[in-house]
């Protein structure tokens, strides 16, 4: 594939919600974008379209390793200025005595393990001056967390920010810019339909915070508005 000198980003995770509002946004700031999908077809792919080349998708079920091996082949000779893990799930607002194994294991696979095997399937792709991050949450804050629900979402985002700590720790010296977003509370699927928040007015916030600390070292946790969240 050819590289050219448009901004390019790497979305995964963008068949809804706050993932597929990133990607338009990047590309309505003329980034090139490239954005997976579970699935083909759907808003993302009508949005593409409409986009003429600017936004393409990419298939990608981020939780099968075999996946994201063929992924790199595919995206061979580009070079990125972003990659962005946005993809996770909830599974409802059980205590952690209730959760089934298997949901506690399905929860943390997809928003702990997998955004990270991604990041390292992914990140040789990204030049020296690039970005790699990934959309948190506040939940993940232990020392925010003084209220009650939602524990298992909490863990694993927790656990998503422990991970991206030794991934940034072994990887102090690639150059890399190293972000982990908290969106704020969004009217999503997963944030449900009373959040304060809407996407089409937190996500342009967000794009401003990776603009801003593009080229910034070392790992930060940061809010829409580029405050840090406390660990």
């Amino acid at each position: 594939m050819p590289v050219t000198s448009q901004r390019q980003a790497l979305v995964i995770g963008a068949s809804r919600g706050l993932g597929l509002v990133l990607a338009n946004e990047l590309a309505r700031r003329d980034w090139h974008v490239i954005a997976t999908t579970r699935q083909s077809g759907g808003e993302l792919q009508a949005d593409a379209d409409a986009w003429n080349g600017r936004l393409t998708v990419e298939t990608l079920e981020m939780t099968s390793p075999e996946q994201l091996v063929a992924l790199r082949e595919r995206l061979e000779g580009r070079r990125l200025d972003l990659l962005f893990v946005n993809a996770a799930i909830d599974r409802g607002d059980l205590p952690i005595s209730e959760v089934p194994t298997d949901m506690f294991t399905e929860v943390m696979v997809t928003n702990a393990l997998s955004p990270l095997r991604a990041l390292e399937a992914l990140r040789d792709l990204v030049v020296p001056d690039g970005t790699v991050a990934a959309m948190s949450s506040e939940q993940g804050s232990i020392s925010r967390n003084t209220e009650d629900g939602y524990e298992l979402y909490k863990a694993s985002k927790a656990a998503l920010n422990q991970l991206m700590r030794s991934y940034a720790t072994r990887h102090a010296d690639d150059g890399h810019t190293k972000l982990l977003i908290d969106p704020g509370h969004n009217q999503t699927q997963l944030g449900g339909p009373d959040a304060p928040l809407v996407p089409h007015e937190s996500v342009p916030a967000v794009v401003d915070v990776l603009e801003a600390q593009a080229g910034a070292p070392g790992l930060q946790f940061l809010d829409l508005h580029g405050e840090t969240v406390p660990w």
